[in-house]
C-alpha cells in the first residue's frame, strides 16, 4: 500500500514539474538577430557585395539613397573645366596692346634673335633678358607705348633707361646704351617704334661685343622701377611695328 503511494506521489510531482516547464516556454519565441555586417560586405560569407552580387537568388542588392547627404562631386566631364589663367608671356602680350613687342633694335628680325633668357650668369642666377647683338651706335627703339620712368646710371648696365607699359604693370629695360637720343626725359611718353637711344658697351659689357640688353618685369604693388617678377620678351618681339 505504502509503495503505491509513493508511485503516485512521483507521477504527480513529475506531472507539475512539466507544467511548469511549460508555461515557462514563451509561444512565440523571438528571433535571434545577428549583428548587421559593414556597409558593402556580405553577411554570408564575409566578402564584398559587390563581388556576389547576382549569386544569391531572391535576395537583391539596395542600394542606399545618397540624395540627401551632404557629398562633395566629383570630377566629370560634363562639369565646365574652370579657365586656366593667363601665362605670364600671354599677360605680357596683352598689356603690349596689340600682343607682340617690337624688335627693339633697328635692323634686326625675329629671326636673328637668340633666345639668351634661361642661360646661366655665373652658378647661382639666370640672365633672364635678351642680348641682341648689333653695331655700336645702332639705334634702339621702344618696344611699345609706355612711359619713361627713369635714366639711370649704373655699374652693371651702365647708360640705362625704364619704360613702364600704358598699365604700370610691366616694365622694359634697356641697358648698355651709348647714349639717349636727343629729347629724351623722365616722364616722356613714347610712342612703339620711336628712338630712345644707341646700343653700345656701357657698364658691365665686353667692348668687342656691342649688343642691346634688354629686360621685361612685372612690376610689384608699389611699382618701383627697379623691382619686379621677369618675364621672357623672346616670344613676344614682332619684326615690324603694328598700327
Amino acid at each position: 500500500m505504502r509503495s503505491i503511494m509513493t508511485f503516485l506521489l512521483g507521477v504527480l510531482f513529475g506531472a507539475g514539474a512539466l507544467f511548469l516547464i511549460l508555461r515557462a516556454v514563451p509561444d512565440d519565441p523571438a528571433p535571434v538577430v545577428a549583428a548587421a555586417p559593414p556597409p558593402g560586405v556580405s553577411g554570408v560569407t564575409g566578402v564584398p557585395a559587390s563581388q556576389i552580387e547576382g549569386q544569391l537568388p531572391g535576395a537583391p542588392l539596395v542600394e542606399a539613397d545618397l540624395s540627401t547627404l551632404d557629398l562633395p562631386l566629383r570630377p566629370s566631364q560634363d562639369l565646365p573645366a574652370a579657365d586656366a589663367p593667363p601665362s605670364p608671356a600671354d599677360a605680357a602680350a596683352a598689356a603690349a596692346g596689340t600682343g607682340k613687342l617690337l624688335v627693339p633694335v633697328q635692323g634686326i628680325k625675329t629671326a636673328g634673335l637668340t633666345d639668351t633668357y634661361d642661360q646661366p650668369r655665373g652658378k647661382q642666377r639666370q640672365h633672364e633678358a635678351l642680348d641682341i647683338m648689333a653695331a655700336k651706335g645702332t639705334p634702339v627703339l621702344a618696344v611699345a607705348d609706355g612711359k619713361i620712368e627713369k635714366l639711370f646710371q649704373s655699374k652693371p648696365g651702365g647708360t640705362t633707361l625704364y619704360q613702364f607699359d600704358p598699365s604700370g604693370r610691366y616694365a622694359y629695360y634697356y641697358a648698355h646704351l651709348d647714349r639717349y637720343a636727343d629729347g629724351i626725359k623722365e616722364g616722356m611718353e613714347l610712342k612703339r617704334g620711336q628712338l630712345l637711344g644707341y646700343v653700345g658697351v656701357t657698364g658691365n659689357s665686353d667692348p668687342n661685343a656691342p649688343h642691346l640688353h634688354f629686360a621685361m618685369f612685372e612690376l610689384t604693388p608699389e611699382k618701383q622701377w627697379w623691382k619686379g617678377t621677369p618675364v621672357n620678351p623672346y616670344p613676344l618681339m614682332a619684326d615690324t611695328v603694328t598700327p
